[in-house]
């Protein structure tokens, strides 16, 4: 059994947990290193059962608990070879302990893919994991959903996909217009509507759920995300299960079983 939890999904802090009967990943750390073990202790793990962490890219709200995960963990972190170099420009501590995480590779008996996203961050990226229950893939932090997401994700029977903002609400929304203009342009961050025409995709390629993440606390609501891509999937004639991630707290258990996803 495969289990994904997410630990805090937003542009206050990211982090999310993947277990499988061989081992133990943390994808982000964008929140404090407590309150990612305050969250793995939640599922009966600690720290030192860590076998890798992953960097999406790096943003505070991804890296802002790294430094000192880095001193309670001894575990690899993977990122690209741009964030890579970015992350050893910023911290101590983690030279000997950096992987590049480019193409496909395996920790332990999870393989691996890492694809580009389109964000201003150096060499940010997404990731699919297939471990020997089925796959799962997360994208978030992209202005769109790139080629490589597109030749990688489908297939995946989770996706975390992020439904960041809704447009209108972000355009007559309070922020100055140099912000509209980041969070809207190609390097941004994804829509409801173009997260809801790859869930639609994503879905007819095999995925059994999808978990809406990184949503705007200005600029969107669980309501209005979930209404936009639910809409979308059913004009499809699909179905999957759907849900939004917690801002700022643990998700329940999206489980992984012999290939399907399972209540958790």
């Amino acid at each position: 059994m495969t289990t994904v939890h997410t630990l805090a999904s937003g542009s206050s802090g990211n982090a999310l947990a993947l277990s499988w009967e061989g081992g133990n990943l943390l994808v982000d750390a964008g929140i404090s290193c407590r309150r990612i073990r305050q969250g793995l202790q939640a599922l009966g793990l600690d720290l030192p059962d860590l076998d890798g962490i992953f960097i999406t890219h790096t943003h505070s709200d991804h890296i802002s608990g790294l430094q000192t995960l880095l001193k309670r963990t001894s575990c690899p972190v993977y990122a690209s070879a741009q964030a890579g170099r970015d992350l050893l420009r910023r911290m101590v501590l983690l030279e000997d302990r950096l992987r590049e995480a480019e193409g496909a590779f395996s920790v332990k008996d999870c393989a691996v893919t890492a694809f580009p996203t389109s964000h201003d961050a150096p060499g940010s990226r997404g990731y699919r994991f297939d471990t020997p229950d089925g796959g799962f893939g997360l994208l978030t932090d992209s202005g769109v959903v790139t080629p490589e997401a597109e030749a990688v994700l489908p297939g995946v029977a989770l996706a975390v996909l992020e439904a960041n903002h809704d447009v209108e609400t972000l355009r007559s929304g309070p922020y100055p217009y140099f912000l509209k203009k980041r969070i809207l342009g190609p390097e941004g961050h994804l829509p409801n509507e173009e997260a809801a025409a790859f869930a639609v995709t994503l879905t007819r390629a095999g995925a059994r759920e999808i978990v809406l993440a990184h949503l705007s606390r200005e600029n969107n609501t669980p309501a209005m995300a979930l209404r936009a891509v639910e809409t979308a999937l059913s004009a499809a004639g699909l179905a999957p299960r759907l849900s939004a991630a917690p801002r700022d707290g643990l998700s329940g258990a999206y489980v992984l079983e012999g290939g399907a996803v399972c209540s958790g």
